[in-house]
């Protein structure tokens, strides 16, 4: 449509998964992509999904219309469908009790430095709780044995985290080379803040402003303004742009670099 239409720039919203009030500026992860844009169309014709499966679930009344509700409980219930699916086409392959493709763990590998953390962070959310601060103190203060123990104890919910974000990156590299064969480009949209209760923060709470038990000291928002007579207190954790400083910016540049995987600018 949009190479039709003659333009050449398809500028969107953050890729990052949604959080209160479906904002992609409020996400749990900086580095995440959103499992709703996971094409389940294209699952189906991987043979992980069948059409009985997808008609069975409710996907809200008008087409038009995105039912953000009845996705939060209908996509993942599909998507761990898929992910039963595919560990299952997985198993006793190469004389392995699984063995998943090759380019899953070129996938895994590469964005090691993030991956590993988020998907933990997920599978613990979904046993705790997303504030972290409330999480059992050995697993809040990230003590490498607590974490080790619970990789394990976890295992099958870290992965199926990590291949919701293997399958996205798959179909959204796709689609960028199906926009720019076409002669239309990306532009992308970098959030500055994550969300209080996130993946960075957990990980890398030396880089925010935060209380001794992990909550933030300061928030973000903006003064007074045309939209708010008040301002507009966001919730977000400020950086602590001194620990950013000594550390080069490795976080930012590791963002950047990460966006530019996905976007043309």
């Amino acid at each position: 449509f949009l190479a039709a239409a003659g333009q050449k720039i398809w500028q969107i919203l953050p890729l990052s998964p949604t959080g209160y009030g479906d904002s992609p500026y409020q996400s749990c992860s900086a580095f995440a992509g959103n499992p709703y844009f996971i094409d389940l169309d294209a699952l189906k014709e991987e043979g992980l999904l069948t059409a009985a499966q997808l008609k069975a679930e409710p996907w809200g009344d008008d087409p038009k219309q995105v039912d953000y509700g009845t996705l939060y409980t209908s996509r993942y219930k599909v998507l761990r469908t898929a992910y039963a699916a595919w560990r299952k086409a997985c198993k006793g392959l190469h004389g392995c009790s699984d063995y998943f493709p090759d380019d899953y763990y070129a996938f895994t590998l590469s964005n090691e430095a993030w991956l590993e953390d988020y998907a933990l962070f997920c599978a613990l959310s979904e046993h705790y709780g997303k504030r972290f601060f409330l999480w059992p103190s050995s697993l809040r203060q990230r003590e490498p044995s607590a974490l080790e123990r619970a990789a394990v104890q976890m295992e099958r919910r870290v992965l199926y985290h990590k291949m919701l974000q293997y399958f996205l990156d798959h179909q959204w590299r796709a689609l960028r080379a199906y926009a720019n064969a076409r002669g239309v480009y990306l532009i992308g949209d970098l959030p500055i803040y994550v969300a209080p209760c996130s993946a960075d923060v957990w990980a890398a709470p030396a880089l925010f402003m935060l209380s001794p038990s992990g909550a933030p000291s300061r928030l973000a928002g903006c003064p007074p303004d045309a939209f708010s007579p008040t301002g507009q207190l966001w919730g977000n954790p400020v950086y602590n742009w001194s620990a950013h400083a000594r550390t080069e910016y490795r976080w930012w540049v590791a963002r950047l670099r990460h966006a530019l995987n996905w976007f043309d600018a």
